[in-house]
């Protein structure tokens, strides 16, 4: 005999299972398999994506090609390699759209120039409708913003630099 569906009515509850997505990226799994009487639940990441159950995958969304260096601009030397040392770079924890606000009407989270620190939210990240607050990572000034509100990232794609110059 199948157990009843939740009292909602609905079978799948979105809460639980974000919460298992939230899990999964917690503690590293690549996985989840969940069954109770004839209701299934089967999430599995392959390469930072998840992979409903039946085997039925979505391709990652393209990411737009920087343009080339113009071949007259010589590359600076020493002075740049010196600089980049002190630039971290806040990468993309997975494949989504990247977004810089919580809502199209507020103020974005950073920009170049600001002080944060490694709890500081820099930018979400919308995956399978479930929006993602990602923090820093590191201390120090915005240097860069490297990617537009709106535009797909992929896993470890850099989005920010920052200066951790004190």
């Amino acid at each position: 005999m199948a157990s009843p569906p939740p009292a909602s009515g609905d079978t799948f509850d979105l809460r639980k299972i974000r919460r298992l997505v939230e899990l999964m990226n917690e503690h590293d799994l690549s996985e989840i398999d969940l069954r109770q009487g004839e209701v299934r639940v089967r999430l599995r990441k392959n390469h930072g994506l998840l992979v409903p159950a039946g085997g039925v995958s979505f391709a990652p969304p393209v990411a737009a090609t920087p343009a080339a260096a113009s071949p007259s601009s010589a590359p600076p030397a020493a002075p740049a390699a010196a600089a980049d040392e002190q630039l971290a770079v806040v990468k993309s924890p997975m494949v989504g759209t990247f977004y810089t606000s919580s809502s199209p009407d507020s103020p974005a989270y950073v920009k170049v120039g600001d002080h944060i620190g490694p709890e500081s939210t820099v930018c979400i990240i919308e995956a399978m409708k479930v929006f993602n607050e990602i923090p820093a990572g590191v201390s120090g000034r915005i240097a860069a913003v490297l990617v537009e509100n709106g535009e797909p990232v992929e896993y470890g794609q850099p989005l920010f630099k920052v200066d951790t110059r004190r």
